[in-house]
């Protein structure tokens, strides 16, 4: 049952849902309607039945009628009701022409005066049902005990009921497919918009046609669900385009270095083949040229791979001291400058970040400082309330380049002659974003550039997180 259920279209479903709502509504209201009239009739009948009153008169011809002796003027047809004489000892007379009712425990408790008066239904010889009041009185001519019974047919509640069970189950019916039928429309409009929206994904499904936008109407929740098709489908297109372009970027960029490494191979090959060695020096050169261009070819790769890397989430984020951080990173920085004089002023700061991609972030902000400072200039660190200052002496950057430093693979024009992927700024700006923080280029007062590297965190360590020994 619920695997068929569940293969039905979502219209047929609503429509079978509502159906159903309105059967069960009719069927409890037609219930009780039903009753509610039953009670009604039935309560009509009892008082009519309480309403009929026989005086000494009536009392004694029906006697004289039971016992052979019919007075003048008593016909079975003078009363549409059962009556009978019911005495104390069991003897029962019932107006000539009735239908025999057999008498029960009921009708003597009354007539020994056990019950002043008794409601109930119950069945004649032939099996109708019939309604039957009784009530005390005393036989005028012997002045003995007896119950007076008055019964009608219940066919007087049971036939009109039969009737109005006919026509509330038409009227439930009718309603019933009435509102299947407009459920079924009103699901068709409603999920209109859901199967634009529906044909929607299956072109993008089957064309990848990233282009495609849904009308939104309305601030309803199909609305909602519509302008959030139309901005997954625009993050898509641009996530593509990125992608496409980090491609030909790195296409682009990894095919000088290889051309380079191609043509010295080139060279180192046909001296072999030809015999005609290269002198020490040009074939050092060459070996030289072809370790650097691996290496380049490495950092970049290792750049992409940096970059194409998703983020580890929160499993990987822990609170890591910044400023060792920077500590460790100029270290490396003074190996790869040695003719440059690199200060640093460093306050504690602690952060939450993944440890790795904050010291790779660091690295290249002072990989940047150290390549564009010239031979015998300095480069001055600086770590104060959360923000990391990195400012070089170089040549700077140009007003109109700042809004590019953090693009993937651009490179200033002065700039491409220096080793390098364009992509370092890029993974700082990342891992920043990555942090809560942020990063910046301006140029500085006197000429160079000032990177500065902002991070939430606090001066001191969380209470999971130990003080750091203090050294001497």
């Amino acid at each position: 049952m619920t695997r068929w259920y569940g293969r039905l279209p979502l219209r047929s479903r609503l429509a079978m849902l509502v159906g159903l709502a309105v059967a069960v509504a009719v069927a409890v209201s037609a219930a009780a309607c039903w009753l509610i009239t039953r009670d009604r009739l039935t309560h009509q009948l009892d008082e009519t039945l309480s309403s009929v009153k026989l005086d000494d008169k009536s009392v004694a011809d029906l006697y004289a009628a039971c016992t052979g002796r019919p007075q003048p003027g008593l016909s079975s047809q003078a009363t549409p009701y059962t009556i009978r004489l019911i005495w104390a000892s069991g003897e029962v007379c019932t107006f000539p022409g009735k239908s025999k009712i057999p008498v029960q425990q009921a009708d003597l408790q009354v007539a020994q005066r056990q019950l002043a008066s008794d409601l109930r239904t119950t069945k004649d010889r032939s099996g109708a049902e019939m309604r039957v009041y009784d009530r005390a009185a005393v036989d005028p001519s012997s002045g003995n005990q007896l119950a007076v019974s008055v019964a009608a047919p219940l066919d007087q509640v049971t036939r009109p009921l039969n009737q109005l069970a006919l026509v509330l189950l038409f009227v439930a019916g009718a309603g019933v497919l009435g509102a299947a039928t407009a459920g079924l429309a009103v699901a068709r409009a409603g999920l209109k918009p859901v199967d634009r929206l529906t044909d929607a994904v299956e072109h993008v499904a089957r064309t990848e046609d990233l282009a495609v936008r849904i009308p939104v109407e309305g601030e309803d929740e199909i609305a909602r669900l519509s302008r959030s098709f139309n901005s997954m489908t625009s993050a898509l297109a641009a996530s593509r385009d990125l992608q496409q372009q980090l491609i030909a970027d790195a296409g682009h960029e990894l095919r000088t270095p290889l051309t380079s490494l191609r043509t010295n191979i080139d060279l180192l090959v046909r001296s072999e083949q030809s015999g005609r060695p290269i002198p020490a020096a040009d074939k050092a050169a060459l070996l030289e040229s072809v370790k650097a261009q691996m290496g380049e070819l490495a950092a970049l790769i290792g750049d992409l791979q940096e970059l194409s890397r998703p983020a580890r989430g929160q499993a990987a984020v822990e609170v890591v001291a910044l400023h060792d951080i920077v500590d460790s990173a100029l270290a490396r920085a003074r190996l790869r400058g040695p003719s440059l004089t690199i200060t640093a002023d460093l306050d504690p700061w602690y952060v939450r970040a993944e440890p790795a991609g904050l010291e790779r972030a660091v690295v290249n902000l002072l990989d940047n400082a150290v390549k564009f400072s010239p031979t015998g200039g300095s480069v001055e660190v600086r770590l104060t309330g959360g923000e990391l200052a990195v400012r070089d002496h170089g040549p700077g950057i140009p007003q109109d380049e700042l809004p590019h430093v953090f693009e993937r693979f651009w490179r200033s024009p002065s700039a491409r002659s220096l080793p390098g992927s364009g992509l370092g700024l890029s993974i700082v700006a990342r891992t920043a974003e990555q942090a809560g923080g942020a990063v910046r280029l301006r140029s500085a007062d006197l000429g160079g550039t000032e990177a500065v590297l902002t991070l939430p965190g606090a001066s001191t360590p969380p209470p999971e997180m130990p003080e750091p020994p203090q050294g001497p």
